[in-house]
């Protein structure tokens, strides 16, 4: 009987994902590619080296803390206690840092934190008067803290959640918006095959206000007499969020204790952007050494990025504390590459 129920949960979830594309349908394009339309494009970037190595695909795969970014419902196959610390080199020399974790509640599920930071210059005030300066300066940042939460409803079929705050800040302006992920992964009949569904950045417009908005205006300036000084604020608009779906495939070809080969591929469907597609392999030794490499954005018009790689390493300590260590690396074209360094701790 509860069987039963997991399983008629499990169709309600997936016929609520099928229409929630269906009703949301608007909010994809399939014919304009909306670049550069979308307000926080940092949430688009790739989280953990690990799944940037295999090309960023991980929807299906997600089984370490930056599940919390790919896809919520990973959460829940992982035991004990789990931190991810995340570096990326990113383009026009900034940075970002993600931070993740995780903690398994037993049958109540398991919770997750994450944040994102990122890691800019001060830059110069400039005018058209004063184009060298003006001797102040201004800062740019990036902000996005999430509560995620993730449980199996059967052996083989898990769902996730992760609302979100993001901020974008420039000089005296602000901007700030609440968000969703959701996530579902089922674990198929085929031996070694898992087929899993995320969408990201379902919430809220971002508005930038503050201080820099404020001008002072003549109403009349071909008056003489009156005030030419009357405060207003500029208004600015709206912004949607980088709504992403995601589905995705992982197998598991080999799975041996000395030998482990992860193979995937993501299928992505973003509001911004044309789709694409995403494939990554990953070869473990003796659970200890990786190897990755990946193609992003294929298929996707004039996109820079393609080719990616890099490795892991992973050494255990008392028994049950595990270590690892993991970088990639992005070719991304005109704009060089990008470079990520994550470093895990579980127990």
């Amino acid at each position: 009987m509860k069987k039963n129920i997991k399983l008629i949960s499990c169709l309600i979830i997936l016929l609520f994902f099928a229409d929630f594309i269906i009703i949301n349908g608007q909010r994809f394009v399939s014919n304009v590619s909306k670049r550069g339309t979308s307000a926080a494009p940092f949430l688009s970037i790739s989280q953990g080296a690990r799944a940037s190595g295999m090309g960023s695909a991980f929807v299906a795969l997600a089984d370490d803390q930056s599940a919390i970014y790919w896809n919520p419902a990973g959460l829940a196959k992982l035991p004990g206690v789990g931190i991810l610390f995340d570096h990326t080199r990113w383009i026009a020399d900034i940075n970002y840092n993600f931070f993740a974790a995780s903690y398994n509640l037993g049958n109540f599920g398991t919770v997750g934190v994450s944040f994102i930071t990122s890691a800019m210059d001060e830059m110069k005030v400039t005018t058209i008067e004063e184009p060298e300066g003006t001797g102040e300066t201004f800062s740019v940042s990036d902000a996005m803290f999430s509560l995620a939460y993730a449980i199996n409803l059967t052996d083989n079929f898990a769902i996730g959640f992760n609302p979100k705050f993001v901020m974008q800040k420039i000089w005296k302006m602000t901007a700030t918006a609440i968000a969703i992920d959701m996530g579902v992964q089922y674990v198929t009949p085929f031996d070694g095959a898992i087929l899993a569904m995320s969408i990201s950045n379902f919430g809220t417009k971002m508005k930038l206000d503050g201080n820099t908005a404020l001008v002072l205006v003549d109403l009349d300036p071909y008056s003489t007499g009156n005030n030419g000084q009357i405060p207003a604020y500029l208004q600015t608009e709206g912004w949607e969020l980088p709504l992403n779906f995601r589905v995705g495939i992982a197998y598991k070809p080999i799975d041996s204790q000395m030998h482990k080969l992860n193979l995937a591929i993501d299928a992505m469907h973003p509001s911004d952007n044309y789709e694409s597609v995403n494939a990554g392999i990953e070869y473990i030794f003796n659970d200890m050494f990786s190897l990755r490499c990946g193609y992003k954005s294929l298929f996707l018009k004039d996109s820079e990025e393609s080719l990616t790689f890099g490795f892991g390493l992973k050494q255990l300590f008392l028994g049950n504390v595990a270590i690892k260590v993991d970088y990639s690396y992005g070719s991304f074209g005109r704009l060089t590459n990008v470079q990520k360094f994550s470093l895990g701790i579980t127990f």
